[in-house]
């Protein structure tokens, strides 16, 4: 593998210009002036350098990326969105390889080079969704990881809990939960079920929390406190947690140290008018928050492009981020939070770190976000894939 130079680049964290030498896929050396005799040299002076993107939460099997466009005809309720999946899913033909294929093209030219999906199991569609993941990924530079969804709840709906120790079985990083109140009607035994799935099976755990007030409040200290007795800390995320959003101040602040202390990670998508969490307190505290789409053009909305950018772009602008130090924590959480959250190994910009780069063309973290900008070069283990 060649070696190459970045030239003059501005990496995200560090003061001033400085060169990043590459090789073998890892960063070898981030200095001024190196000197590096038959590298591949690439000027990149004056551009931001970052990390590659993370998108925590997105669900590739449902989409409807790079076929024709497909009118939108859910009616605005959870209850809508699922029966209008399920009931279009066969006529559609999804999950389609070939869309989930042109997803993550689309991705990847944007600058993402790891990605958790979280996969529909149920009786009706089986691990299909799983098995096309898995062809699509086969033929892309993203990196993905799988978590065993049951969208349709897992208590009332008899064969999911089966399903998705089969999925574990088959090596999919992540069992998922899916409101173990408002849709499970059963908090307790949904919870048991899932983490005795991770524990089990040295999984991480992610868990949608749509169910909002108080309600949510409670399913959010049930998760913690699993989380520490289990010693799971750092392989749970909750996402979309809407509920931390709705609490006085004192309550959150519990929630928000029990998080801390537990080690249970946020993420977010900040889509339409839902609750977002408190992220400058979440990180004040030390919690892990990561980012990500959810929905890609898909049955449940027509929304979503693909590049973490923009979607970091979404999460500052609904939390009423203006202050440069504020905007980047949105970055953030599309970079190092998600890493932190998927369990990423040698992620960042020093040496020895995995030499998953993207260059824009932008003097600092705010602007890229603000103006999500075109990528100049996107860099995955020390292979240039669009420049």
């Amino acid at each position: 593998m060649t070696d190459v130079l970045l030239r003059g680049g501005l990496p995200w964290g560090l003061e001033g210009p400085a060169d990043i030498l590459v090789r073998a896929g890892r960063i070898h050396l981030v200095a001024q002036g190196i000197d590096a005799p038959g590298a591949l040299v690439v000027d990149i002076a004056g551009q931001l350098v970052l990390p590659g993107l993370v998108e925590a939460h997105c669900h590739l099997d449902k989409t409807l990326f790079g076929g024709p466009w497909v009118p939108h005809s859910a009616d605005d309720t959870l209850a809508g969105r699922i029966g209008n999946d399920l009931g279009r899913r066969a006529e559609l033909g999804v999950p389609s390889v070939e869309r989930i294929g042109a997803l993550l093209e689309r991705m990847s030219a944007a600058g993402t080079c790891q990605v958790r999906t979280h996969t529909d199991i149920d009786p009706s569609v089986g691990l299909r969704g799983v098995e096309a993941v898995l062809e699509a990924a086969a033929s892309s530079p993203v990196e993905v990881r799988q978590v065993a969804f049951p969208q349709h709840g897992v208590l009332i709906n008899p064969g999911t809990a089966e399903l998705l120790e089969e999925a574990l079985k088959s090596g999919v990083e992540a069992v998922g939960g899916l409101d173990p109140a408002g849709i499970d009607r059963d908090p307790v035994r949904h919870l048991d079920l899932i983490f005795g799935l991770a524990e089990r099976y040295g999984a991480h755990l992610d868990l949608h929390l749509h169910d909002g007030g108080s309600l949510g409040g409670w399913e959010l200290e049930l998760i913690t406190e699993r989380t520490r007795a289990l010693g799971l800390g750092g392989r749970v995320t909750v996402s979309h947690a809407y509920a931390l959003g709705q609490l006085d101040e004192s309550y959150q602040g519990r929630l928000i140290q029990g998080f801390a202390e537990a080690g249970v990670a946020l993420a977010t998508a900040a889509v339409y008018s839902f609750p977002v969490p408190p992220i400058k307190k979440l990180r004040a505290a030390g919690v892990t928050v990561a980012c990500g789409h959810d929905g890609i053009r898909d049955l449940w909305g027509p929304y979503g492009s693909g590049d973490m950018l923009e979607r970091a772009m979404h999460v500052a602008y609904r939390s009423t981020f203006r202050r440069d130090e504020d905007i980047e924590l949105a970055l953030e959480a599309a970079t190092y939070g998600g890493a932190r959250a998927l369990g990423l190994e040698s992620y960042g910009l020093a040496p020895g770190d995995r030499a998953d780069l993207v260059v824009v063309p932008c003097g600092g973290a705010a602007e890229a976000v603000v103006v999500h900008p075109a990528r100049t070069l996107v860099m995955k283990d020390g292979v240039v894939l669009h420049n």
